[in-house]
């Protein structure tokens, strides 16, 4: 696992992390498994300056960011292209910042001599065996949602510091700082799809260093990154194209493959075992990751894609994936809540009528379903929730069958037991009492949870890159300036209904990047079928993880029957609650991993360490 680490505190520390690169220029920071090339650092006698991860800055501009850095304008050292951690140094402060997805996150633990941080949960927990925080993890499960309990990790006493938010370091302690705004200006998509465009292009250019480039070539995200990235030199192209699929992904691929210069594809077809759950049986066989990983849950089908990818390119390259690009180019149809807070009537009937069309349902019944949420802040909705955790649990129907919530309950909270769904409501009633700068709008706080959530989602899937081909995966929607390009439209222009990803369209047509029956296409691959194929197939193996022998069930987060059922209806091929199992099993192959795992995060050294 990559991850970085530094201390600060009066004096040094006696332990430093296990096979650490000391980073030049600042003292007591290292790196782990991160090449040097990932790495730069510059500084003077009154600042420093160092970015771990894909940087598309080169040494004159960070040289020409440390006057910033001086007067401590510590945004601006987040808007290269990329995604990186930056730390900062202006006299005795020193600022830790992540990038605004939760690919590069922040933890810290503080003591009477200072303060560790680290990018690892897992590592910091390891300094004085802290034990996971069982409110923490319910809370994982209960909401998908990793700012609801945003200052608390996945282990006691290691804190977080929550999406857009820096750690900052000085003499008098540690502070959590804000550094993104919570709402963006308000711009018109047809205005701002030039910079969504640009902001784009230098993403993908910044990961393209002579290494060897593939991408995946399916939806319409990923085929645009393909495109992008063709413009710049040969890429393997490649399609998982398993025929119990469905999709049309595979014919848009091999049109486009044949319409690119550049683009050479490749299909990955689909086999027994390449379906979800496949190979829970051998936890040995899938990396540790620092936070639940739900590609554990779809490793078998992305080991197959790297082995294409390993199969058909010179050497380990970068390559590009789309996901989260529906997190920051669409919108889901809970924007028709703010509508309505906004008393802005007409527009929210026209677009309800929309997607009523869509759904083959009234106007009436989506706003019914909306209103709620439109009445309600997100302090109050937490309160309500918490109040839900306190009564008896649910029986299980689709989500998108109860009215619209700022933070839903997921099934996997009516799996807890008693005792822990009162341990949870506490603990919502608590974090709803010191909520403070919090969204106006729910379209706002979804898309921040929803980045939030896959950002650390694709963290896991870059360690199994990692770990078993040496390929480092880009995710360029999750860039920090991609984010802030997208989410500047408003949501009702990203999600309106009857026009397909319109910001991306409007970003790229004429252009001559991507072909213009790509951005024409509506349609989007799913996996429905594979989930349901490996929840059958793989069901004793399940059945096996979340049963008596449960180490979510020795917390009281699950409960045996609830989750048997939800297993026996998918076996059936009857609807269940799909999300919540995937979450579950990810929480318990993390746990099992964990304990069974004894990773020497740190090594002593001997006496304290002065600055290194």
């Amino acid at each position: 696992m990559r991850w970085s680490a530094g201390w600060y505190g009066a004096a040094g520390s006696d332990r430093r992390p296990a096979g650490g690169r000391a980073v030049p220029g600042l003292d007591s920071m290292w790196t782990c498994g991160w090449p040097t090339a990932r790495i730069s650092a510059v500084g003077d006698e009154w600042a420093a300056l160092a970015v771990i991860g894909e940087c598309g800055a080169d040494e004159t501009q960070l040289r020409d960011a440390l006057p910033v850095v001086r007067a401590k304008g510590w945004r601006a050292l987040t808007r290269w292209p990329g995604s990186y951690l930056v730390v900062a140094r202006s006299g005795e402060t020193l600022a830790v910042i992540g990038d605004l997805a939760g690919q590069h996150p922040v933890y810290y633990q503080t003591d009477a001599a200072g303060t560790w941080w680290a990018t690892a949960a897992s590592a910091l927990a390891a300094l004085d065996g802290a034990p996971v925080d069982v409110t923490a993890l319910a809370a994982h499960l209960a909401f998908g949602q990793p700012d609801v309990l945003a200052g608390r990790s996945l282990f006691r006493d290691v804190a977080r510091v929550p999406g857009g938010h820096l750690l900052l370091l000085g003499p008098d302690g540690a502070a959590v700082e804000r550094y993104e705004p919570v709402s963006y200006p308000r711009v018109d998509l047809r205005e701002q799809a030039p910079v969504v465009r640009a902001a784009l292009a230098e993403a993908v250019a910044a990961r393209i260093d002579g290494r060897s480039v593939s991408s995946d070539l399916a939806g319409l995200d990923s085929t645009t990154l393909a495109c992008l990235a063709a413009q710049r030199g040969p890429v393997a192209a490649v399609t998982f194209a398993d025929e119990r699929l469905r999709a049309d992904d595979l014919a848009f691929a091999a049109r486009t493959a044949a319409t690119v210069p550049g683009l050479t594809h490749h299909t990955v077809p689909g086999s027994a075992g390449t379906v979800y759950y496949a190979g829970l049986d051998d936890l040995s066989a899938l990396p540790v990751t620092d936070v639940p990983n739900a590609y554990a849950v779809t490793a078998s089908i992305k080991r197959a894609v790297l082995d294409t990818v390993a199969a058909n390119t010179p050497g380990p390259g970068v390559h590009f994936t789309g996901a989260a690009g529906d997190a920051v180019l669409s919108a889901p149809s809970s924007y028709l809540a703010d509508l309505l807070r906004e008393r802005r009537h007409r527009r929210a009937l026209q677009h309800a009528l929309a997607h009523a069309r869509l759904r083959h349902t009234s106007a009436f019944h989506v706003l019914a379903r909306v209103r709620p949420a439109s009445r309600i802040d997100l302090a109050g909705a937490w309160w309500h929730t918490a109040a839900e955790l306190r009564g008896p649990a649910r029986d299980w129907i689709p989500q998108a069958q109860r009215p619209l919530a700022w933070t839903p309950l997921l099934a996997s909270a009516d799996w807890m037991t008693h005792g822990a769904r009162l341990m949870l409501a506490s603990a919502l009633d608590e974090a709803a009492g010191a909520l403070a700068d919090a969204p106006a709008r729910l379209a706002e706080w979804s898309d921040q949870q929803d980045l939030a959530r896959v950002g650390a989602d694709t963290a896991g899937w870059r360690t199994l890159a990692l770990a078993g081909h040496g390929i480092d995966l880009a995710v360029p929607f999750l860039d920090n300036e991609v984010i802030r390009a997208c989410l500047a439209v408003p949501a009702d222009e990203r999600g309106a209904p009857g026009a397909y990803k319109p910001l991306l369209d409007a970003a790229f047509t004429g252009s001559r990047v991507v072909p213009g029956f790509v951005l024409a296409r509506t349609t989007k691959g799913g996996f429905n079928a594979l989930a349901y194929a490996g929840l059958r197939d793989n069901a004793p193996v399940l059945r096996d993880l979340l049963g008596p022998s449960s180490q979510l069930a020795a917390l009281g987060l699950v409960t045996e029957q609830p989750v048997a059922d939800a297993l026996a209806r998918a076996a059936a091929g009857q609807p269940t609650a799909q999300g919540a199992l995937h979450l579950v099993v990810a929480a318990e192959v993390w746990l099992r991993q964990h304990h069974a795992a004894r990773a020497a995060w740190w090594e002593e050294v001997s006496g304290r360490v002065a600055a290194a």
